[in-house]
């Protein structure tokens, strides 16, 4: 797999974990969007590992 691709996951990996973060921080945070966020950052760790 090519490292740019891997930088590429990589980068929207943070950025996923830094949604996740901000809506965890709320006042009252959306669990089913946490929770959609979460499953769309393990596709990509998952993709990420596989290669």
């Amino acid at each position: 797999m090519e490292s740019s691709h891997v930088s590429a996951l990589q980068t929207k990996h943070a950025g996923i974990d830094a949604q996740i973060r901000e809506e965890e921080s709320r006042p009252a945070p959306d669990t089913a969007t946490i929770q959609a966020l979460k499953k769309k950052k393990l596709r990509l760790k998952e993709e990420m590992t596989a290669g």
